[in-house]
């Protein structure tokens, strides 16, 4: 799946980028929530979300993006963005993702964690037609969602975003019982839902 991502150009990823956003944009449950979490984009291979996330600051809801901590194994944060400004500042983390530094201005960052997700906006290497996720093999957002819920909070919608590329057929993926199935998928192309949410 890798290889296959390579290969495709920056304008085909874009142009599929271009139609997800209008489709997430106006999906019930963006519209409704009030606080997001959105993965900053790598610079090919995935869907592009620079232009996702400066809609979500526009539209007035609250923006968090992820955060990784290297002191430790696979933990990961939702940090909040407060603006444009704020999103452009970020310096580069790991792979070279922008990511927020841990203080805005002198003070704390708010956490998901702490005030709470309506919505997390996933990445994936790949994903099925039953809702699988294959990540990039380090568990963060499995494990991101298995601590939320542990206070039992229920988990935020999680949608997964993909390249047309990225989705194959039901089952195509195999899970174990730590995986969180997505509530929705959304291609350029077409969006699939669980039923039960």
């Amino acid at each position: 799946m890798t290889a296959k991502l390579r290969e495709l150009s920056s304008s085909h990823i874009q142009d599929q980028s271009r139609a997800l956003t209008d489709r997430i944009l106006s999906l019930p449950s963006f519209v409704k929530s009030k606080s997001v979490s959105c993965y900053l984009s790598m610079p090919s291979g995935e869907i592009d979300t620079s232009s996702l996330v400066r809609e979500i600051l526009r539209l007035g809801k609250t923006l968090f993006v992820p955060k990784i901590d290297t002191t430790t194994d696979g933990r990961m944060e939702f940090l909040q963005i407060h603006s444009e400004d704020d999103l452009d500042s970020l310096p580069s983390g790991v792979w070279g993702i922008k990511e927020p530094d841990r203080l805005h201005n002198g003070v704390p960052r708010a956490s998901a964690n702490d005030t709470g997700l309506d919505l997390i906006l996933a990445p994936g290497l790949a994903f099925d037609r039953s809702l699988s996720r294959l990540g990039h093999g380090k568990g963060y957002y499995d494990r991101f969602i298995t601590a939320y819920t542990a206070n039992n909070r229920p988990p935020p919608l999680l949608v997964g975003l993909a390249l047309c590329e990225q989705l194959l057929d039901s089952n195509a993926i195999p899970t174990g019982a730590h995986d969180w199935k997505m509530d929705w998928i959304i291609t350029s192309e077409e969006s699939i839902q669980q039923s039960s949410r």
